[in-house]
């Protein structure tokens, strides 16, 4: 079987050759490959090579196309600073007063240079992996994460507190929802096998459960529903402790989960059994990026063992890898994997 074919099994629930494998690493890829974030977010051209380049190196399944978390902001108006050698970050929010969420025009992300960029890279990729390598294409932020951009994290959680906000709050989330949406079009138009999006304020760590089930999981919903209408697959990240909303995230109809370190992977194995494919979750912290080769070959053959005979599973990290995580540690994890 090649990546794709692996990806594909765990997908429909059937048993690889091996544990497929997709990595969330654009950064370690760009500091292996020798170009700094600037020059990476910059060209699609060095995405493709830093990312063809890390697949190669590594033999893993499926690659992710991901440039930073504020590319979807910078296309709906937030201010966002790019530092040489760091992802981009969204600087304050683009939306001071909610009651002018009412004045707001349609978004139109189609035209933003940095969108451009994401989509061309994943043009690239197809071209170059055709049916051999699984290509993700992530559309940057879920509608909940994108309104809290725009009114800044602080604000958001003020708004989600006051009754008196909440219809305003909802049409910032459709208007959010709509710039998402466009993301999925454009990204599907452009090749991607798999759309994808991260909802990481939505996570229990930040919100209470009932708060995630009426402003983040509905539209966390229409947006699985939009990729499936347009024929891809769909992969919903949220970071921290989810094993509150599992059940509610499941029934996003999301096709895959992935999760982070935090998460019980004994509940989730349980839960996802034939419903959806579990993606991480090994710690890339603690673990990939300071720990030793034994530790990381440790940790992974402990997941694996969880899902063990369970073919709905795809190993990642929980999140996006480091930029200075030693190779010897991610060769140990993939090691572990093939040995498994």
């Amino acid at each position: 079987m090649n990546g794709k074919q692996r990806i594909e099994a765990a997908l429909r629930g059937e048993p690889a050759d091996r544990i497929p494998v997709m990595l969330h690493n654009f950064l370690m890829a760009a500091r292996e490959a020798g170009i700094s974030q600037r020059q990476y977010r910059e060209d699609p051209n060095q995405i493709a090579r830093a990312l063809i380049r890390a697949v190669e190196t590594y033999d893993y399944d499926a690659v992710l196309v991901d440039v930073d978390t504020a590319t979807l902001a910078g296309a709906v108006g937030v201010p966002v600073d790019f530092p040489e050698d760091d992802p981009a970050r969204c600087e304050g929010g683009c939306l001071p007063d909610l009651a002018a969420v009412r004045d707001l025009p349609p978004p139109d992300i189609a035209a933003n240079p940095r969108v451009q960029i994401w989509l061309e890279a994943v043009r690239l990729l197809k071209a170059y992996f055709g049916n051999e390598i699984y290509v993700r294409g992530n559309c940057d932020q879920s509608p909940f994460s994108l309104a809290s951009m725009m009114r800044t994290p602080a604000e958001w959680m003020m708004d989600l507190l006051d009754d008196d906000s909440h219809e305003d709050v909802d049409r910032l989330l459709s208007h959010c929802a709509d710039a998402s949406g466009q993301f999925l079009r454009l990204m599907a138009a452009a090749g991607a096998d798999m759309l994808s999006n991260g909802d990481s304020p939505a996570s229990p760590d930040l919100i209470s459960p009932t708060v995630y089930q009426r402003f983040a999981q509905p539209w966390e919903k229409h947006i699985a529903d939009l990729s499936h209408s347009l024929g891809k697959p769909y992969l919903l990240h949220i970071c921290g402790n989810t094993t509150l909303i599992l059940d509610a995230m499941l029934s996003t109809g999301a096709d895959v989960l992935e999760l982070d370190y935090k998460t019980d992977v004994h509940a989730a194995c349980a839960r996802f059994k034939d419903r959806a494919v579990f993606c991480g979750n090994i710690d890339p912290s603690g673990t990939l990026a300071l720990g030793s080769p034994e530790l990381v070959a440790s940790q992974t053959r402990e997941l694996l063992a969880v899902f063990a005979g369970n073919p709905r599973f795809i190993l990642n990290a929980g999140c996006a890898i480091p930029p200075a995580t030693p190779s010897a540690n991610l060769r140990a994890m993939l090691q572990a994997a093939r040995e498994s």
